[in-house]
């Protein structure tokens, strides 16, 4: 089987057993557990298995020829109604969670997000707050390759479907690989010389400042302090007054 990520079938609750059966039933078309069990090097009872809980998820399904099962992958575009389940069953505890949150203690004006996942979790946080503009600076190429230039897309584009603005002060390194960002609405970019090129990326929205590190061992310190937010501000319109389209 060619290597391919397989980070997003995780993030959607899928098991490692279940990711290599499903792909393995998308390159074979439609087989009996025999070929499955041989081309994904599982075993016997671990590919049974697998094979019912993926039926009962809607991801695959079989037919009966005599007493053998024939089992074939579901089109793959069926993981958005599995998607929108997800989202839908979530969305039923979501104001029981609030209520829970509401009678919580507050919670601390600064974190720390560790990986990745967690930059992930504060960008994603950030372009959903009610706020007048989304305000950044640093960033340079080495921030873009680390999560990948398409991440970047599709952050901004999630950014401008919620409707909030955005001023950003990125270096002239960042500039030949952000012209599908520049071009999206609600967006205002200016730029300051290479030597400006940075490992993290500062964020303004609201009273919320987060200080993003895309390094090997990632974090992201997330702030909300309206006097801090206030500051980080002021330091943003220098360096936009500085800064060129």
């Amino acid at each position: 089987m060619k290597f391919m990520d397989v980070s997003i079938f995780e993030e959607l609750g899928l098991t490692a057993a279940e990711i290599r059966v499903y792909l393995t039933l998308l390159e074979l078309g439609s087989s009996t557990a025999g070929p499955i069990l041989e081309k994904s090097h599982l075993q016997n009872s671990v590919v049974h298995r697998t094979l019912h809980t993926l039926i009962e998820k809607g991801l695959i399904n079989y037919i009966l020829e005599g007493r053998r099962r024939i089992y074939q992958a579901t089109d793959p575009e069926n993981f958005i109604p599995y998607i929108d389940e997800k989202k839908r069953r979530f969305q039923e505890v979501l104001p029981s969670l609030k209520k829970r949150q509401q009678r919580s203690i507050p919670y601390e004006a600064a974190t720390i997000y560790k990986g990745k996942r967690g930059i992930i979790e504060v960008y994603h946080k950030l372009i959903g707050l009610s706020a007048k503009e989304y305000n950044t600076f640093g960033g340079g190429k080495d921030c873009v390759a680390f999560m990948g230039l398409s991440w970047w897309i599709n952050l901004h584009t999630r950014r401008v479907e919620n409707k909030l603005p955005s001023r950003q002060v990125f270096d002239e390194t960042v500039r030949p690989q952000g012209k599908d960002i520049l071009n999206k609405p609600l967006t205002q970019v200016r730029f300051l010389s290479k030597e400006f090129a940075q490992f993290q990326e500062t964020v303004i929205v609201g009273d919320h400042v987060a200080i993003n590190v895309f390094t090997e061992n990632a974090y992201s310190f997330l702030i909300q302090d309206p006097k801090v937010a206030q500051g980080y501000k002021k330091y943003f319109e220098l360096l936009w007054d500085k800064a060129e389209p």
